[in-house]
């Protein structure tokens, strides 16, 4: 029987001796909680999104395979159940900050430039409005939590926690994958409007693990839609959110069950992701 090792608000790991199997399920969180109901195929979309994007990504990475068929897997696994949305991953020590990169002024970051003119104390120029490209990217890093809030923090916080060589390390890499990843977004007429990215050590050297430029660590909006100034059309999970605004939900206790109709719409949109970022349909049996 394989132990798990960690199981977070979606994807769950399982020790399997040389490598991990990350398993990703159906499960949806939002402001920090784990919803009560599930999005169907939404843990396949992720992670058919995640080894399509880890094929592009241009830098070192964990996964070693999505065929776990091709795995001696223990005997207590539903092999169909965890078809698709599983990856055999190599063991690393995770490095405990999520590197964010922000192209456009959205989310947390509106509401600091509101207050402030700046996010995460980077200072931006005077008149932007909600969801405004922003001159360039910005990096902004974050404390890593299972539970409760991730913790926003300066670089030179960032320094303090991990080295100078591995902060500039990580910056310029995970600047360097959203870029990647944006440019190709934008030729199949989606903006990608930020993303986070987890870093890990594998024999001394970092390399890009958990996920990658899906919609769950990422905001992505069709271009031919988008205006600034207002909320966007999404491909993400920003439509649950949004959904959860138009509630008494105080975001402190059990968040409500999600409308047939919401979780409906949410698989579309996850699946709408998929098929326009890799033109290919998306398939399950």
């Amino acid at each position: 029987m394989a132990t798990i090792v960690r199981q977070g608000k979606v994807r769950d790991v399982f020790d399997l001796g040389d490598h991990y199997l990350m398993v990703a399920s159906d499960r949806i969180s939002a402001f920090d909680h784990i919803l009560p109901s599930l999005i169907p195929d939404k843990g396949r979309v992720l992670t058919q999104i995640s080894k399509f994007w880890f094929e592009k990504s241009g830098v070192p990475h964990h996964l070693v395979s999505t065929d776990i068929r091709a795995f001696d897997l223990p005997n207590d696994f539903d092999i169909d159940a965890l078809d698709g949305r599983s990856m055999i991953v190599k063991k690393c020590e995770v490095v405990p900050i999520e590197c964010v990169i922000r192209g456009y002024l959205v989310g947390s970051g509106w509401k600091d430039y509101q207050q402030s003119g700046a996010v995460c104390g980077i200072s931006l120029p005077p008149g932007l409005e909600k969801c405004s490209k922003l001159p360039e990217p910005i990096f902004t890093p974050a404390t890593k939590s299972d539970e409760g809030h991730d913790e926003n923090i300066s670089f030179d916080q960032m320094v303090d926690a991990v080295g100078l060589e591995t902060a500039t390390t990580l910056r310029d890499r995970s600047m360097a994958v959203y870029e990647r990843g944006r440019e190709y977004a934008a030729e199949k007429g989606i903006i990608l409007a930020d993303t986070k990215l987890e870093w890990g050590l594998h024999e001394g050297e970092l390399i890009l693990i958990d996920e990658v430029l899906t919609p769950d660590s990422s905001r992505f909006w069709p271009a031919d839609t988008y205006c600034p100034g207002q909320n966007q059309f999404s491909f993400d999970k920003q439509f649950v959110r949004d959904w959860l605004e138009t509630t008494d939900w105080d975001k402190e206790s059990a968040p409500p069950e999600l409308p047939a109709e919401v979780i409906s719409k949410t698989r579309d949109k996850y699946i709408e992701a998929y098929e326009r970022l890799t033109e290919q349909p998306f398939q399950w049996k």
